[in-house]
This record gives structure tokens, sequence and C-alpha cells, in this order.
């Protein structure tokens, strides 16, 4: 994944913003590095990566940060010199075993959503665009069917938010409530996670960026830097971010979509029904009046 000149400068990240009086920088540091130590061993890209990424925010965060971040490096047998040295921790010694994956990797990735919604336009698209730098390959999320990007699209142009969020839920395996956040979030960005995940086209990303919200479709400008991400973003960054979203919606596959989904529902509400009002066929009838008094 070549960065030096596709995408923004990494000294962006300094500049990340409080949000709402709460400064994302320290958790985002210490997200980062969680994530970057439960792989047990990093190409030289991939290193450099995150030694800028963490060099940019080890000057802006505060000393219990900074102490946490060194612990967890302090016992990864690869970790980055330049990162110990400015931080003054020794290197571990490399016959330790690396540190193994726990449970702790679902509040890591709840951590890392909670900061990328909470995130400016600048620093989600840093986030994004470097995200599977930390981490190993996600698993693949097959592409939706047809049928399903025809009902997301419809959907939009419709400015129907909730039946977006519907399909959403469904086509990526999330839970009704990030689906709503993701559908309804008024910058765009986990829209375009979800279409580069989902192998929607530009084409139709575009539609959809331009009626499901108009916070986003009356700015041109906004739907054009969407766009440009949706190119820039990597299948692969979506996948983990889309990984991220599943941990949290404490799911871990995509839903398998059939064409003819809600047939199945009709279905289940038919069996449903009382036996007297159904034929033997299954076709659903009324019960014949019962006449009484003679009339």
């Amino acid at each position: 994944m070549a960065k030096s000149s596709a995408y923004p400068p990494l000294d962006g990240l300094v500049d990340l913003a409080c949000r709402d009086g709460v400064d994302i920088r320290p958790t985002l540091l210490r997200v980062l590095t969680d994530l970057y130590v439960q792989k047990p061993a990093h190409s030289g890209e991939e290193e450099t990566q995150y030694i800028e990424l963490a060099r940019g925010l080890i000057d802006v965060v505060d000393a219990t940060t900074l102490a946490i971040v060194a612990d967890k490096l302090s016992l990864y047998p690869a970790a980055p010199a330049a990162i110990l040295d400015r931080l003054g921790v020794s290197p571990v010694p490399q016959a330790m075993p690396p540190p193994q994956k726990s449970t702790a990797q679902r509040t890591v990735r709840t951590e890392l959503l909670e900061v990328f919604f909470a995130a400016g336009t600048d620093e989600r698209r840093l986030i994004l665009i470097n995200l599977d730098v930390a981490t190993d390959a996600a698993p693949r999320q097959p592409a939706a069917s047809s049928e399903m990007i025809r009902r997301l699209e419809n959907a939009a142009l419709q400015r129907n938010p909730g039946e977006f969020a519907r399909m959403l839920e469904r086509a990526l395996g999330v839970n009704h409530t990030l689906a709503e956040r993701i559908a309804r979030d008024p910058s765009g960005e986990p829209i375009v996670v979800a279409a580069r995940a989902l192998g929607m086209s530009a084409a139709v990303l575009h539609r959809v960026l331009l009626f499901l919200n108009p916070a986003i479709g009356q700015s041109v400008e906004r739907v054009y830097d969407l766009a440009r991400l949706y190119d820039d973003l990597t299948p692969a960054a979506a996948e983990h971010m889309l990984a991220i979203w599943r941990h949290a919606s404490g799911k871990s596959r995509p839903v398998h979509e059939p064409v003819h989904w809600d047939d199945e529902r009709r279905e289940a509400r038919s069996l449903s029904t009382p036996a007297r009002y159904r034929s033997d066929r299954g076709r659903i009838v009324q019960p014949s009046r019962v006449k009484t008094g003679g009339k």
C-alpha cells in the first residue's frame, strides 16, 4: 500500500481537534498501539507508518497515556526502536514470546470505533487509510448481491435512511443501532467504508451520497471529497473497519442474504397463522359465519 505521495501527511495527526471538549488523541495513540502489538511482526513499511503515527501523537498526549503505551511496547519484541527511545523504554529481549491475544481485543476495537465516529473528516481519513498498517488481514467481505445493492440505492433515492440502515444491517452483519449510526452519519465516511466493503460501484455510491442525507448531498464539495476517499480507500482498510464494526456489534461474520429473503418472512408469518384460518394448501381464508336462531 504505497502512501508516500497518494495520501495526506501523517503530521496531520498532530492537529487532531478536540470534539465536544474531549481530546481523542490519547485514545487514538493507545488504540493504535494495542492493534499494533497484536500482530507478531510487521513489514518495514508498516513499521515506518506506525512510527510516524505514534511520533506525531507522543508529543501531544498526557503522561498517563505515555505510560500505558510504554508499558505495552515494553512487552512487545517487535516494538520500533525509534518509539522506544522516544518513550525512554528498553527493548524487550527477543527470546520473550509476543503477548497473547485476549478478550481485550474487543475492547480495543470498540474504542477505535468510538474514536472514528468522534473524529472530524480529516482525522477519519487518516484513520482509514492507515488502518491496515496495524493489524493482520481482515476476513474478506463477500461482495453484496446486485439485488442488495439495488435495494440500498433505492432506499437512498427515496431519501429513506431507516430502510437504508435496515439493508446495511443485513448486508454488513452489524447490529441495528450501528447500522443506523452509519446511515445517518452527517459526514458520510462510514457510508464510504460500507460501499467499499460491499463492492458498491463508484457511480452507485455517488447517487447514494447525493440523495440519502441532505447534509451531504447539498454540498458538492462534500460529495467530491467522499468520492475521492472512496478512490483512495483500499478494500483491506474497509474490511478492517468492518471487522471492528462487527466485533462492536457482537458479530463476526456477514449475514447470508438470499435474493428473496422477504419471502422467508412471509412464509414464517403464514405458518404462525392459526390453522382454522388456512386451507389445506396454506391459503388464508376467513372462517364461515355460524347461523343462529334459524336465521
